[in-house]
């Protein structure tokens, strides 16, 4: 049979520096969200210039979803997440 690793030994940290090490985790997570977002309502603008209904719908509808998953993580406030859908609904329907 093969070798097995040896097994790291955890480590023992204070309280405030785990909570750092997690703070430092979820800040890069949302950070990584919220600019997969932005990507997202930069696709929909561009999907706006050219003017092709389809693509217009399907990436709103794209924005809408992680608008919303947004929330349900609690990266952004209910609020954000609703302002931003309506105007890009508004810019939808004033294009379509």
């Amino acid at each position: 049979m093969a070798k097995e690793p040896a097994k790291k030994a955890k480590v023992k940290r204070p309280t405030p520096l785990k909570r750092d090490l997690q703070n430092e985790k979820r800040r890069l997570l949302n950070k990584a969200f919220k600019s997969s977002v932005r990507t997202s309502v930069r696709d929909f603008e561009a999907a706006i210039a050219k003017g092709d209904a389809a693509k217009i719908k399907e990436q709103l509808d794209d924005v809408y979803s992680m608008m919303d998953k947004g929330v349900k993580r609690g990266i952004y406030k209910i609020n954000k997440a609703s302002r931003t859908k309506a105007r890009l609904a508004a810019r939808a329907a004033a294009k379509a």
